[in-house]
């Protein structure tokens, strides 16, 4: 066990709300559970995290060799001790009520504890069951949404293709390109891709030249971004390849 666990509070340091324990006068070491219980008696719910972590960080950086595991047993133990010692008080008395209202504040930040907890320290039987059903839980729930996304996946997942007549696939990326290019009349484009490499995604998976497959780096360089400078990485597509162009329709009158 080691002699400090808590950052001390600095001398003439009177801020009420401070994570700090211990007295802004000189006070006697050697109880910073009572001091650490008597800052936590002063906080509400939505303080814990940042008690607790205070101390932690402080107790990380103090100890070369301090594990998280360390603080957390050492937390524990002082608020399951205090727990249990004022169980065991004299109902029937004038400090029955206070002492009643601190039993529940202690048993609340051990709940808060027990979120933390990932090494099920000092749990019983009983709690050690409840937290693995809750995660069991949680993990059929996550499984299932898994299911159901995988099931609309595979719904629009096809092994289908459409197949270029051999030697014309770079007809098709003219007319893709195209495409990417078109604007409607309020001058915004009709497609808007997600990302830069989408066209050539499509195209590879599902497209074929006379029954072979696409290789997905050889597209790439027919597409290059949209407003790119640098286009000395790019091809263009051949004339010979260019056998269609698409211009806007006539508009029709009603």
């Amino acid at each position: 066990m080691r002699l400090q666990y808590f950052k001390h509070r600095n001398l003439f340091d009177f801020d009420k709300s401070t994570n700090d324990v211990g007295f802004p006068l000189p006070w006697k070491k050697g109880n910073e559970d009572n001091h650490f219980l008597y800052r936590l008696y002063r906080k509400k719910k939505d303080q814990y995290e940042s008690l607790y972590q205070h101390h932690l960080n402080f107790f990380l950086m103090k100890h070369n060799d301090a594990t998280e595991q360390e603080f957390f047993i050492h937390v524990k133990q002082i608020i399951t001790d205090a727990i249990s010692e004022l169980v065991n008080k004299d109902r029937y008395t004038s400090k029955h009520a206070r002492e009643r209202r601190n039993r529940l504040q202690l048993q609340e930040f051990l709940e808060y504890l027990n979120t933390l907890d990932q090494w099920f320290i000092q749990s019983t039987d009983q709690e050690t069951i409840k937290r693995q059903l809750e995660e069991i839980a949680k993990l059929i729930s996550g499984n299932k949404k898994l299911k159901e996304e995988n099931k609309k996946l595979r719904e629009l997942e096809t092994k289908d293709y459409i197949d270029i007549r051999e030697g014309r696939h770079k007809t098709l990326y003219h007319l893709m390109l195209q495409i990417r290019e078109l604007k409607l009349e309020d001058n915004k484009e009709l497609t808007n891709a997600t990302t830069l490499n989408i066209w050539c995604k499509m195209i590879a998976k599902y497209f074929r030249v006379g029954g072979k497959e696409i290789n997905f780096e050889s597209v790439k360089p027919y597409f290059p971004p949209e407003n790119s400078d640098d286009l000395t990485k790019y091809k263009d597509i051949p004339k010979k390849d260019q056998l269609f162009t698409i211009i806007p329709a006539r508009k029709r009158s009603l």
